[in-house]
């Protein structure tokens, strides 16, 4: 799997986070606290990074990633009942957006889900 080393080391934080601190946060929480777990796995991790989304080469807006790792994975925090398509669609097509090609989306919600997302550049 693409960048499958970095990815594990993410969702061994996410569920350290998950198991630290429980359910019922917003996602602000989460986030601060993946941050501080990724940078003790040596991880180069950065939050709310402004990521400019093209239309026929113009920027139309500004997404803003939750958390980006190593410049190669972008991270979008949920703090929901469960996840839903829409949640999925939004990462894809953040990736579609952007030079990314991996996302992971993660839930911090009653029960810790995440879901993979792949979106290669050839493709875009």
């Amino acid at each position: 799997m693409l960048y499958q080393e970095i990815t594990d080391k993410i969702l061994s934080s996410f569920y350290t986070v998950y198991n630290t601190l429980g359910y019922g946060f917003l996602e602000r929480v989460y986030e601060n606290s993946l941050e501080i777990e990724l940078k003790t796995h040596g991880l180069d991790c950065f939050k709310q990074v402004s990521i400019p989304v093209l239309y026929n080469d113009i920027v139309v807006g500004n997404y803003f990633a939750d958390l980006t790792v190593n410049n190669k994975v972008i991270i979008e925090i949920k703090a929901a009942d469960c996840l839903c398509k829409e949640h999925e669609i939004q990462l894809l097509n953040y990736l579609k957006a952007t030079n990314f090609e991996v996302g992971l989306l993660l839930n911090f919600g009653k029960k810790p889900e995440f879901k993979r997302k792949i979106f290669s550049n050839s493709n875009k």
